[in-house]
C-alpha cells in the first residue's frame, strides 16, 4: 500500500525550515527538498525523527 496523496501534500521536513518532501515509492523514502536528509518509510508510516534521518551522500544531485 502506497503513502495516501493527500498526507503527502501536507508532510513536511521537521526540521525548522518545514519544507516539501519528495517520495520515492521505490525506496520507500521521503527526502527533504531543502536539506536534503533522507526520512525512511516504514509499513507505510514515515518515520520523520530527525535523529533517524540519513544525512545525503556527497555528490548526490
Amino acid at each position: 500500500m502506497a503513502l495516501d496523496p493527500q498526507l503527502l501534500d501536507i508532510l513536511a521536513c521537521p526540521d525548522t525550515h518545514h519544507a516539501p518532501l519528495r517520495y520515492d515509492a521505490d525506496a520507500q523514502t521521503l527526502t527533504c527538498t531543502e536539506c536534503r536528509r533522507v526520512f525512511e518509510v516504514r509499513d507505510d508510516i514515515p518515520v520523520l525523527l530527525l535523529d533517524e534521518a540519513r544525512q545525503p551522500t556527497e555528490g548526490a544531485s
